[in-house]
Formats: C-alpha cells, sequence, structure tokens
C-alpha cells in the first residue's frame, strides 16, 4: 500500500477530518469525567468546540509546536473559508479550522500520540 503525504492535502479537506478527530478527543474526556445527561455534556463540549475556545487553545499550543505542524496551522488559518462566520470573529474561526486541520493532518498522519499530548494541554483547563 502507498504511504500518503498528507502534508499535500488541502487545508480545509484536513480541517474536514481534524474537527472530527477534536470532537471525539473533547466528547472521549467528558465521558470520562462522569456519567451525566447528554444535555449537560453538549453545554460542557461547546465549551472546548466553539471557535473563540480553540483559538485561545492554539495560542497556547503554537509554542509547542514542530515546524512542520506549525506549517499546517498556518495553511489552514490562511485558508479561505467557504462561509463566513456569524457568532464569532474571523479571527478566531480561521485559527480554529487551523488547529482542526492540524487535528486532520495527525490523525491522518497516524500520530495520535502527539494528538494525545496536545489534548492533554487543552484538557488541562476546565472550561465552563
Amino acid at each position: 500500500m502507498m504511504e500518503l503525504d498528507y502534508s499535500q492535502y488541502g487545508a480545509l479537506a484536513l480541517a474536514y477530518m481534524g474537527d472530527c478527530v477534536y470532537e471525539i478527543k473533547i466528547r472521549e474526556h467528558l465521558m470520562k469525567q462522569a456519567n451525566m445527561p447528554v444535555n449537560m455534556l453538549h453545554r460542557k463540549a461547546k465549551g472546548y468546540v466553539s471557535a473563540a475556545a480553540q483559538s485561545a487553545f492554539m495560542d497556547k499550543l503554537l509554542p509547542l509546536l514542530t515546524e512542520e505542524e506549525e506549517s499546517v496551522f498556518h495553511r489552514g488559518r490562511n485558508a479561505k473559508p467557504h462561509t463566513t462566520p456569524k457568532n464569532m470573529t474571523l479571527t478566531d474561526y480561521k485559527k480554529a479550522t487551523g488547529l482542526e486541520s492540524l487535528m486532520g493532518f495527525l490523525y491522518l498522519s497516524g500520530k495520535h500520540d502527539r494528538i494525545n499530548e496536545l489534548m492533554e494541554i487543552i484538557l488541562e483547563e476546565d472550561v465552563k
């Protein structure tokens, strides 16, 4: 089977995958915290998955990224979105897309340990 170079994939395609990866990591974290009603899980998840939250998390992660990871993030951040955000700033939206691109790239590249390292940093904060 041929090895694919996922760094060559489009940033928005990587973000498409990364959105899923990020969301499942957040849901897994919340499910491990306690058995709680779904509406509470959803409210807690929103504190992690909003563009503003992802943007703030990216500020923490950026100094820790490798050169390759930073390049993937920047490509995602600089991608031209197909829609314009309604309830968020464009800056937050673009940084969130960069984070999702990074997560997608790491996942598709099989770097699951690196995803876990970065998610540990994100999940250090208990958001509301």
